[in-house]
């Protein structure tokens, strides 16, 4: 019998609802087979969606091969046996929001409103894995005053559910180009980044064709990181309009945290 990894693989990526941003057309199978190529055990994905009844759309996707909703249960079938998803943007003919997919159990989770106005409706999705890590998954508004206010709810929403000594991963596109949320993460609350912790500064993960501004983070505490990496060249720059984010972890040892 092999022994359990002692590697945490994880990745972020906004998937722009499984449509090609150039040729608008659906792409859901080919993001599928992408994401399964990193082996992920948790990936937290922006831009997810959950119903649509337009048929038009509906009809676009059952030719690319895409034959039932939700769009996470699509990407994780066979592959992460659990999920959370939380529905933040409803329309009149469905809604789409972030998800985690994960090859861990969810003990918990729950989808909390960070919506400043009704035009953008944001969420923050979060969970306890029963491997003893808590898991966060974001994306915030288009404008600074919004995002200022997007994070002293996830800040406040971790002071009350997340125990300041526990594992804990933050991973999403928080459209933080100008790096004001990034700041006050890293130097008033002691938080790490990924791909700054390997390479000084944020990835640059937008636009996917040319990535110029940083607006994809995978942030954590109270674990050991031993990669991270944005992942680039054929199939990622041509799927969604961004990159993908991935990083490992150390958990050897963690188990003491599940308890």
């Amino acid at each position: 019998m092999s022994s359990p990894s002692t590697e945490l693989r994880t990745c972020t990526y906004n998937i722009h609802k499984g449509v090609c941003t150039a040729s608008k057309r659906p792409i859901l199978p080919e993001l599928r087979h992408a994401i399964r190529t990193v082996d992920a055990d948790l990936v937290f994905l922006q831009e997810v969606v959950g119903e649509h009844s337009a048929t038009a759309l509906v009809s676009a996707f059952r030719r690319a091969g895409v034959f039932s909703y939700p769009q996470f249960e699509y990407l994780a079938d066979e592959v992460w046996p659990h999920h959370a998803y939380g529905r933040n943007a409803i329309y009149q003919r469905g809604h789409h929001g972030n998800a985690i997919l994960s090859k861990n159990q969810f003990l918990h989770w729950d989808n909390f409103d960070v919506s400043q106005w009704w035009f953008s409706q944001r969420g923050i999705l979060l969970g306890k894995l029963a491997m003893g890590v808590y898991v966060v998954c974001v994306h915030f508004g288009l404008f600074s005053r919004e995002r200022k206010k997007q994070l002293q709810k996830l800040l406040a929403l971790l002071a009350k559910k997340v125990p300041d000594n526990m594992p804990l991963i933050i991973a999403g596109d928080f459209n933080d180009w100008k790096g004001k949320l990034h700041r006050r993460l890293v130097d008033e609350m002691s938080f790490q980044e990924a791909y700054s912790t390997v390479y000084g500064r944020p990835a640059r993960t937008f636009p996917a064709r040319l990535p110029f501004f940083s607006m994809d983070r995978i942030y954590y505490r109270n674990l050991k990181l031993i990669d991270a990496e944005v992942l680039s060249g054929a199939p990622w720059r041509r799927l969604s309009d961004h990159r993908a984010l991935y990083a490992v972890f150390d958990i050897a040892g963690i188990e003491s945290f599940s308890n």
